[in-house]
């Protein structure tokens, strides 16, 4: 649960978790290197007929500028009808409150972090951990979704 800027407890439940993407390129991998990048993005879908909000985040994980892993997972969020009824709209948009935004990506972000590891474990991988994520970095306001 999480608390919208009019400080009623907006209500949803997770439903579904997706991996949406997940490939692995050994050959650009040298484990000797300690030289790594990690890329993040996020993105949010819409469903208002089902009153279905989604987050996605993906990793791309990288040497030498070449990715050698790339995960994407999704978390399906269903509202609750008041709670989804209370969201502001304006013209063909629904806004999804900052803090509930960052709040729905903290958890996805968990989740992938849990797949991650299931996927690597026993591999040549298995020492890669996503580091903490600054989330407000990511997320600078309120998000808007285009109702369709």
């Amino acid at each position: 649960m999480n608390q919208q800027e009019n400080s009623r407890p907006l209500k949803f439940r997770l439903f579904r978790i997706t991996t949406d993407q997940f490939a692995v390129l050994p050959d650009v991998f040298n484990k000797n290197k300690k030289n790594i990048n990690i890329s993040i993005g996020l993105k949010f879908g819409l469903d208002s007929q089902r009153r279905i909000i989604a987050s996605f985040v993906k990793v791309e994980f990288e040497q030498n500028q070449r990715v050698f892993i790339v995960l994407e997972v999704g978390h399906h969020y269903e509202i609750e009808i008041k709670s989804f009824d209370e969201l502001n709209k304006i013209e063909n948009k629904i806004i999804i409150p900052k803090d509930m935004a960052m709040h729905l990506v903290s958890l996805t972000i968990g989740t992938l972090r849990g797949v991650l590891h299931c996927k690597t474990e026993n591999t040549e991988f298995e020492d890669l951990i996503l580091p903490t994520i600054n989330i407000t970095e990511l997320i600078k306001g309120d998000v808007e979704l285009d109702i369709k």
